[in-house]
């Protein structure tokens, strides 16, 4: 396990420490697996720390490089969206193992 410091503006900063933005997205010039610690350090837009940071463990982390399920012709068309899953107890279903 190491810790992997990097940058976050004030706006996206924000929204990881309210719970609302429950990943990060970068691009992959770091060596980071699950388990490591990801502290992201608040910079304003000119760079200049904050003085707030914000750890969290890494869970899954997916490598957009290594995916091969779409064809290069519609990445380039349409790129990749990231989306971050919530649980919705009150939504879950039980699949009908009799069916």
């Amino acid at each position: 396990m190491k810790v992997v410091r990097k940058k976050s503006y004030p706006e996206l900063f924000e929204q990881v420490l309210s719970g609302e933005k429950t990943f990060d997205m970068r691009i992959a010039d770091i060596t980071i697996e699950p388990g490591d610690i990801l502290e992201q350090v608040e910079v304003t837009h000119d760079g200049v720390p904050t003085g707030r940071t914000v750890r969290h463990t890494v869970g899954t982390v997916l490598r957009t490089k290594e995916i091969d399920f779409w064809p290069p012709e519609e990445i380039d068309r349409y790129g990749y969206q990231v989306i971050s899953l919530r649980s919705q107890p009150s939504h879950r279903h039980r699949s009908n193992s009799n069916s």
